[in-house]
């Protein structure tokens, strides 16, 4: 696989290409583990990321950072980055933000999020930066909030998220 073959857009690659995570890595694994195995290249992105130019950068427990880049192909009709892209980055990096609280053989879902959209996002607003943590972690429900800001620190948008939190043998009893 080439360097291109792994660019999620100039400047963050996925050093182990794009895929699903194996099952069993959450078995394996606390949420925090997998999550830095993914940015140390030790397992896959997630398909999506190169598809919409985002990707996790940074974790420590009870907190995700994703950036992204913003493209003319994300526009909506008039003119501005669709919020359901914003939304993604949000919605990615406030479950990661949980996936960092989580214990081996833990799983976790979105049941929902609130996305306030503060100021439009341009293709030329350039790199932007989602920063989520952790604000409750029960036995089995998370909640985190997080904040979009482009390279000047202006804030894009605001969220927050609701997950459920589950064995993880839930995941691997499906086929």
């Amino acid at each position: 696989m080439t360097t291109a073959d792994n660019e999620i857009y100039p400047g963050l690659s996925a050093p182990s290409g794009f895929g699903i995570v194996p099952g069993q890595a959450f078995h394996d694994h606390s949420g925090l583990e997998v999550l830095r195995m993914i940015i140390a290249g030790e397992l896959p992105a997630p398909p999506m990321s190169k598809t919409l130019s985002l990707g996790i950068v940074e974790v420590d427990e009870g907190r995700a950072v994703f950036k992204g880049m913003p493209r003319e192909e994300y526009l909506n009709p008039v003119g501005t980055i669709h919020g359901g892209w914003t939304a993604t980055i949000m919605d990615s990096a406030l479950a990661c933000s949980i996936q960092t609280v989580l214990r081996k053989g833990e799983a976790f879902t979105t049941t929902e999020f609130k996305v306030n959209l503060i100021r439009p996002i341009l293709p030329d607003t350039g790199e932007v930066t989602c920063e989520a943590k952790v604000v409750s972690r029960g036995r089995t429900i998370g909640v985190s909030e997080c904040r979009v800001v482009d390279s000047r620190g202006r804030m894009m948008a605001f969220g927050t998220e609701t997950c459920s939190i589950f064995p993880a043998t839930r995941m691997t009893e499906r086929k």
